[in-house]
């Protein structure tokens, strides 16, 4: 059973996109989504520096576009990946490409609600100095409990070993002065505390938006980042992702529900590697072997197609309307 996943926010890197855009249809395919999200998108993929696209209003349409347009490369007909993806998913604002795919939104929605997304989290992000730090290793609770002791979120929690928290640069500073026992602290260059309270201005702005967008029913079962259930309903789909601007992310969840569907593959779309090395860690030592495959350069399109051969079936999960 074939999971696709779609990377989040940090995982990009400069000029990741110059051998995608060697491509004249991946070009032009992607030139149209920049277009529809008013920026330029491949001269970020390509030209811009490490700073530039860690800005939130650049990262997260770039991300989105990214992985909409490689998702076209590796599946030139979307009605044949529905008999073989078994579910789809994003980490974060991933999970609007994995919308897209599921054919909850269209592609010209999605860049429009990522656009909005990364402006307004921007906005929120500019009024208090805020800020996010991964916490790697330790005991589970004694970490939960550290964070919550602060006051901060555990904004992102990535499965064994590997917790974000997220608040005020205050509440950080203090946090690394008491890190748990057995853990290290790496702060995230990030603007802001994303996936908690302090993104609430995000939520309702990016809420008025998407009660505008017309929404059908996941054609391929898809996994909530909010409690990796397998979402059924277009509308709750797409609610769950724009509440989960200031509500924690369970990537740990979703990994639980893919394990529960039997997963055997997951491919992560480019720009790749983050979440294949979590489910690496998550999946070791499972009894039913999970491969991973990272897509990151369009070289590897042929040996993708074959893993999705290899592991495509038809979803654990029905879609809607089926019999």
């Amino acid at each position: 059973m074939l999971v696709i996943v779609a990377p989040g926010q940090g995982s990009q890197t400069a000029g990741f996109l110059r051998p995608w855009l060697a491509d004249s249809t991946f070009a032009s395919r992607f030139g149209w989504l920049g277009t529809v999200a008013g920026l330029d998108l491949g001269h970020y993929g390509t030209e811009a520096d490490d700073d530039t696209i860690r800005d939130t209003q650049i990262a997260q349409p770039l991300l989105v576009a990214t992985a909409l347009v490689a998702a076209l490369e590796l599946f030139p007909r979307p009605s044949e990946a529905r008999g073989q993806v078994g579910a789809v998913t994003g980490h974060s604002v991933g999970e609007i490409a994995a919308a897209a795919a599921a054919g909850v939104i269209t592609a010209e929605q999605a860049m429009v609600l990522v656009r909005e997304r990364g402006k307004a989290m921007a906005d929120a992000s500019a009024t208090v100095p805020t800020g996010m730090t991964a916490v790697l290793g330790g005991d589970r609770e004694e970490v939960l409990a550290a964070i919550g002791r602060h006051g901060l979120t555990p904004a992102n929690d990535n499965g064994p070993g590997q917790i974000v928290a997220a608040g005020t640069l205050e509440q950080l500073e203090a946090f690394a002065g008491d890190a748990p026992a057995k853990a290290k602290l790496r702060p995230l260059s990030v603007a802001g505390a994303f996936h908690s309270p302090h993104m609430a201005p995000a939520v309702e702005h990016v809420t008025r938006l998407a009660r505008s967008a017309s929404v059908h029913d996941p054609r391929t079962p898809f996994i909530s980042n909010a409690d990796g259930s397998v979402v059924r309903d277009g509308r709750e789909a797409l609610t769950k992702i724009v509440g989960q601007i200031a509500r924690p992310v369970r990537w740990d969840l979703c990994l639980d529900t893919m394990a529960e569907l039997g997963v055997t593959g997951i491919l992560e779309m480019p720009p790749a590697g983050t979440l294949t090395g979590i489910a690496k860690r998550y999946f070791r030592g499972a009894a039913r072997p999970v491969e991973t495959f990272a897509l990151t350069t369009p070289d590897q399109l042929d040996a993708a197609r074959a893993f999705v051969d290899q592991h495509g079936e038809a979803p654990a999960v029905a879609p809607i309307g089926a019999a």
